[in-house]
């Protein structure tokens, strides 16, 4: 009887100035299933991407040379890899910034090694389930709005055969605006429906997901049609959805 093989551990990839940070991360995530490669700035960052193939990126905001932004920017044109921002500022603004360049999750310096694996496994999980056939709940059918179609089974959205590219969390919020038609959602619901609150949840992450969404479905997302801000509500997805 062949002895059945363990699934590969998530390749996770620091890029941070620090030199301790990135010991004490390499030690502490490489004890907990990770394999992990560590980088010190943008070059670096990008001759590992050349070289290896990552499940996950943690992105320091404040680096020498190119900064976290840029990279996560650039990251995100190429490619839908999961990206926690890590930084030491811990105001709003600074974490919707990452949030709206593409980031999915975001961390403030100084941090708990053990709350950062969490949000890895948390990441992780999600960006998984969208890239699982059938990871729809069980879900067949297509759905159609506004000349979109959605495929649950795939997690996968095309306009005119053309598909277009989402994030796991834009999915997620989606799914839940296509499942409430028509009906006003505020950020709490959306927050559990989108994301099952598997992360610290914060709040305004719901509206900076909704813009990236609108940006996507839009054709112009200053003056959006299909998901309208409900003042003191939150939001309502106005088209029609029918099953195909």
């Amino acid at each position: 009887m062949s002895t059945p093989t363990e699934p590969p551990k998530p390749h996770i990839l620091i890029v941070d100035d620090d030199a301790e940070i990135r010991d004490l991360l390499n030690r502490f995530l490489t004890k907990h299933d990770f394999r992990v490669t560590t980088a010190k700035d943008g070059r670096d960052m990008r001759q590992a991407m050349q070289d290896w193939s990552f499940d996950l990126l943690v992105l320091d905001l404040m680096l020498p040379g190119e900064d976290g932004l840029s990279l996560c920017r650039h990251v995100r044109s190429e490619s839908e890899i999961p990206i926690i921002m890590l930084t030491a500022m811990g105001e709003d603004v600074d974490r919707i910034i990452g949030l709206e360049v593409g980031a999915d999750d975001y961390i403030a310096k100084p941090f708990n090694p053990r709350e950062l694996a969490a949000r890895i496994k948390a990441v992780l999980r999600r960006a998984t389930s969208s890239s699982v056939p059938d990871a729809g709940g069980g879900r067949t059918e297509k759905l159609a709005f506004v000349g979109f179609e959605l495929d649950p089974t795939t997690r996968t959205l095309r306009k005119e055969g053309v598909d277009v590219g989402l994030t796991a969390g834009e999915y997620d919020l989606l799914i839940a605006f296509v499942d409430h038609p028509r009906r006003v959602l505020n950020r709490d619901q959306l927050l559990d429906m989108a994301r099952g609150r598997a992360a610290i949840p914060f709040d305004r992450s719901i509206d900076v997901q909704v813009g990236r969404l609108r940006r996507k479905l839009e054709s112009d997302p200053k003056s959006p049609t299909y998901i309208k801000t409900v003042r003191g509500g939150g939001y309502m997805f106005t088209p029609e959805v029918t099953t195909l």
